[in-house]
């Protein structure tokens, strides 16, 4: 059987939760070990039904997923983005229930988060910060559509994602890989895709942001910031 080329990507989880918390080497090597368990979900299907229980927590290696809700007639908000290094069905409780589905918006690959053994250090702390990571960008998803223009939503966006990306790819967040949709972006920012291409040409005419072939350029970082009172996701001990 012919070895297996390492995926690149295949590192950023370990990178990311690294950045969160000191891991020891058996932890990184704990890491490592649950990549012979990983799970490829094809794009636009489910990873985690809303009202399931939650059976173990994962680690998004690869891919963009999110966490979204389907209404009856159809209609569907995205609640957040999971990108590489997020976690997926890290709970507290015993025997939890998702809240809200999971669904691969690219072909993704999990795979399983292994369980940290030092309580309050290692991968323990890294979970409860990439918990209140999470948390940070709901808050901040909830004030996007809450007080935001769809001109400043859409500029707010891709700073949060720039910096997330960056975060785990240590590449600059002026410019960054986008997998997304128009259709997608409205369903997350409570748009209709046809305003969102609108604002897509008014920033390109503005040479503030342009989007071409699946890559996000931000050309004037400082203007956006300033638009949109941005500011950096900032967690404890980080």
């Amino acid at each position: 059987m012919a070895e297996r080329k390492p995926d690149p990507s295949e590192g950023r989880a370990a990178a990311r939760l690294g950045l969160l918390a000191s891991l020891d080497t058996g932890e990184l090597r704990a890491l490592d070990e649950t990549l012979e368990f990983r799970q490829q979900i094809a794009a636009h299907h489910m990873i985690l039904e809303e009202g399931c229980r939650v059976s173990s927590p994962s680690i998004i290696v690869s891919g963009w997923a999110c966490r979204t809700r389907i209404f009856l007639d159809g209609r569907r908000q995205i609640l957040s983005l999971l990108v590489p290094g997020d976690l997926i069905g890290v709970c507290r409780q015993s025997d939890p229930i998702a809240a809200t589905g999971a669904v691969a918006l690219t072909d993704v690959i999990l795979c399983p988060a292994p369980k940290p053994e030092h309580p309050g250090r290692g991968l323990s702390e890294a979970y409860a910060r990439s918990g209140a990571l999470e948390e940070f960008y709901l808050f901040r998803q909830i004030a996007r559509l809450g007080r935001m223009s769809a001109y400043e939503r859409i500029a707010d966006l891709f700073l949060e994602i720039g910096e997330r990306l960056s975060a785990v790819t240590h590449g600059p967040r002026d410019h960054f890989p986008f997998p997304l949709t128009q259709e997608t972006m409205a369903d997350l920012l409570g748009l209709t895709s046809v305003h969102v291409n609108r604002m897509l040409q008014l920033f390109r005419r503005q040479e503030l942001i342009e989007v071409r072939s699946g890559t996000v350029h931000i050309r004037d970082l400082g203007a956006l910031v300033n638009l949109v009172e941005h500011r950096c996701a900032i967690v404890s001990g980080a």
